[in-house]
């Protein structure tokens, strides 16, 4: 009975330790846009993703799933957008854990 009860504790504790993905050189989009822009997300302008920021922000990966950011993901994808001149083919690469269409951002950087 204890030893079932190690392996339950062990098995709960799992996900905690789960591996951080990568999603490198993929669009960057704001939720607002997601859609539209999911056939040609490299010409979503910068000035439309800050002007739609307050939706949040996500990725179109490779597959062309558009996966949301956690808070902090938005809140670093806001500061880099603000801080760059770029107007389009707005790049990134990403490293979290996704959490169903959710990345919990740990580092992002804008290409």
């Amino acid at each position: 009975m204890k030893r079932n009860l190690l392996l339950i504790a062990v098995l709960a504790s799992l996900p905690a330790f789960a591996a951080a993905e990568s999603w490198n050189n993929v669009s960057v989009i704001d939720s607002q846009c997601s859609m539209k822009a999911k056939a040609d997300p490299d010409a979503h302008t910068r000035a439309c993703a800050l002007q739609c920021s307050k939706s949040g922000f996500g990725i179109i990966d490779k597959s062309g799933q558009y996966l949301k950011f956690d808070e902090k993901g938005n809140q670093q994808t806001l500061k880099l957008l603000q801080g760059s001149s770029k107007k389009d083919h707005l790049r990134v690469d990403v490293s979290g854990k996704l959490d169903g269409d959710v990345i919990h951002v740990d580092s992002l950087t804008l290409m």
